[in-house]
């Protein structure tokens, strides 16, 4: 009796192993089936932890200290105006932890200025942060966390394009290059426009190339989709607008006659959707145009005032308020130009060579070298081979470049992001190609791993202090005389520099750098500002800290007193040169230098 069971027990472990094998041969397959998609899954998520722990330990940017207040706002109250020269994509994604966390809100003895002027606005960002001390950490840090997933989403939608150009290998080779890029590891943490602004762009020039191939209302309605995504985004997107009619005009324009009906159908489905997009980032909210906005108009555009206000009251009623004046904010911004340092030199009309000059000071060399060899070679293969995958990736790509040589804020390499996606592409297309090709093929696998290698050792480097990150070629000099800003500088080290003082019993700084006045005190060092706008005595402390761009000079403010008188442009420039040429007893981030006072 015992020797038939055995035999069923033994045939039973039997059937059962060959299952198991079956199930790991199928298992097997399926990730032999998807090996693209799970390295593309594996990057980004060793790009997302990098982000994670970065957060965990870098306090807020300058700018977040308004945007995510305005974040808040947006969702809750439904006050658009606190920052409204930036549409609300970011703000709306930030926004919605907050809701969860439920921060105290503002106090009306705590509102000071006129409705809709800056000291209105800088009540509720100060507030904000005042008025919820319990909860600093996580006001801080939730925010950040919806910024980390789009940055995933955009490195998915690089993917995904890229294989559908150029294969799965060539997709996995751009989602490398895009998870070592410095500026892609600074700006994708943060809860700023940029990284929304590049995937709407590419987002866009998707829906282009799937309507280009096959014409239909749903494939219009995607681009209608994607471009209201772009210019709730970032109002450079407003260039979706050119793009759109040149677009469609090639298409109306190259469609007989008797068919011209449905791709200008398409053309207005995509209007309309645009608009039913941007309406709905402002809660489908319309608010007349009040006197503050009139003021301001009038002092901004006073030739045209009239003019100006006529017309953004008659488009209040199809687009919100809110929209159109952050639209003229961006106008009357690029016209007045914005304080930079480059290379040595002050303005504040910008350089037409400062964005290509500054990517190839911000990105790493390898990328930059395989950016080059990738530009040379798509234009090569489509003039050889009329291939129109490499037109998808070269006219966005020029497109971008050539409108941000015109523009005049020059304040940073990450206004120049939308145009990256198409390098990370191409890069893995020629990567890719490299691998493949027989004539070269020992030499390509070698250039590949050289290359990647070169840009891991780079990223690590970097790491955790990616805003501040230059290249080798940035050697010369220290990094705040070649750019300004945020390319070296975004307040990002304020609690590493507030834990040193605080390690050494100092409780109180004297400082200049990006959100010290705002920001130190929570990580408990109060500031004593050093640039001011009266004659009094400033208060005297052990160190001083200031910011690589105070040190360029560029940031430093217009309005300032210098023994008695206010300073010229060139001791603006050059109040802290004095400690230009000091050894700094520590630097935090690359971006904060802190002198020891006591020994002069």
């Amino acid at each position: 009796m015992d020797q038939p069971l055995n035999q069923r027990a033994a045939a039973d472990d039997a059937i059962i192993e060959i299952d198991m094998s079956r199930a790991f041969a199928k298992l097997r397959a399926r990730a032999t089936a998807h090996v693209a998609e799970l390295l593309c899954a594996a990057l980004l998520a060793a790009m997302s932890l990098q982000m994670f722990a970065v957060i965990s330990r870098k306090s807020i940017t300058v700018d977040e200290v308004v945007m995510i207040p305005s974040a808040y706002y947006h969702l809750a109250t439904g006050n658009f105006q606190l920052v409204n020269e930036h549409p609300p994509l970011a703000k709306i994604a930030a926004g919605i932890p907050l809701l969860f966390i439920q921060p105290n809100e503002v106090k009306p003895e705590q509102i000071h200025g006129d409705p809709g002027s800056i000291p209105e606005k800088w009540s509720y960002a100060e507030s904000f942060w005042e008025n919820n001390p319990d909860s600093f950490a996580s006001l801080s840090f939730w925010p950040r966390i919806p910024m980390i997933l789009l940055s995933v989403v955009l490195g998915l939608v690089i993917f995904r394009f890229a294989r559908e150009l150029f294969g799965s290998f060539a997709a996995v080779l751009a989602i490398a290059l895009f998870v070592l890029e410095p500026t892609i590891l600074a700006h994708g943490r943060v809860v700023q426009t940029d990284i929304p602004a590049t995937l709407g762009y590419l987002v866009l020039f998707i829906s282009l190339y799937q309507y280009a191939n096959q014409q239909s209302l749903k494939h219009a309605t995607w681009i209608g989709l994607a471009a209201g995504f772009a210019l709730l985004a970032k109002f450079s997107m407003l260039l979706a607008g050119p793009i759109l009619a040149v677009f469609f005009g090639v298409i109306i324009w190259r469609t007989r006659k008797n068919k011209r009906r449905d791709p200008i159908a398409h053309a207005v489905i995509v209007a309309i959707a645009i608009v039913v997009i941007i309406n709905a980032g402002y809660l489908f909210q319309h608010r007349p145009i009040g006197a503050p906005d009139a003021q301001w108009i009038q002092e901004s555009f006073p030739r045209v005032a009239g003019k100006v206000t006529l017309l953004t009251s008659l488009l209040s009623h199809v687009l919100p308020a809110d929209f159109i004046l952050g639209i003229l904010r961006q106008v009357r911004h690029n016209a007045e130009g914005h304080p930079a340092g480059f290379l040595g030199m002050y303005g504040r009309m910008g350089w037409w060579y400062y964005f290509p000059v500054a990517f190839a000071l911000k990105t790493t060399l390898p990328f930059l070298f395989l950016s080059l060899a990738s530009l040379a070679w798509a234009t090569y293969e489509w003039i050889k081979k009329r291939d129109p995958s490499f037109l998808w990736m070269l006219v966005p790509f020029l497109i971008y470049t050539l409108y941000v040589l015109g523009s005049r804020i020059d304040i940073g390499v990450r206004y120049y992001l939308p145009a990256y996606p198409f390098l990370f592409m191409l890069g893995g297309a020629l990567l890719a190609r490299l691998c493949k090709s027989r004539k070269v093929l020992r030499a390509g696998i070698f250039a590949v791993v050289v290359l990647m290698s070169w840009m891991i050792v780079e990223a690590v480097r970097a790491y955790p202090d990616h805003v501040s990150y230059m290249n080798e070629l940035a050697s010369a000099h220290p990094h705040w005389w070649y750019l300004s800003d945020s390319n070296v500088e975004w307040g990002d080290d304020t609690a590493a520099v507030a834990a040193y003082l605080r390690a050494r019993g100092e409780t109180k700084v004297r400082s200049s750098f990006l959100g010290d006045f705002i920001m130190l005190h929570h990580y408990g060092v109060n500031p004593i500002t050093v640039t001011r706008y009266d004659d009094v005595e400033i208060e005297k402390s052990r160190y001083i800290a200031i910011g690589a761009s105070f040190l360029n000079g560029s940031t430093v403010p217009e309005l300032l007193r210098v023994k008695g008188h206010w300073a010229s442009e060139t001791e603006r420039q050059n109040f802290f040169d004095a400690y230009r040429h000091r050894t700094p007893e520590a630097v935090f981030g690359g971006s904060v230098y802190l002198f020891r006072e006591d020994e002069h």
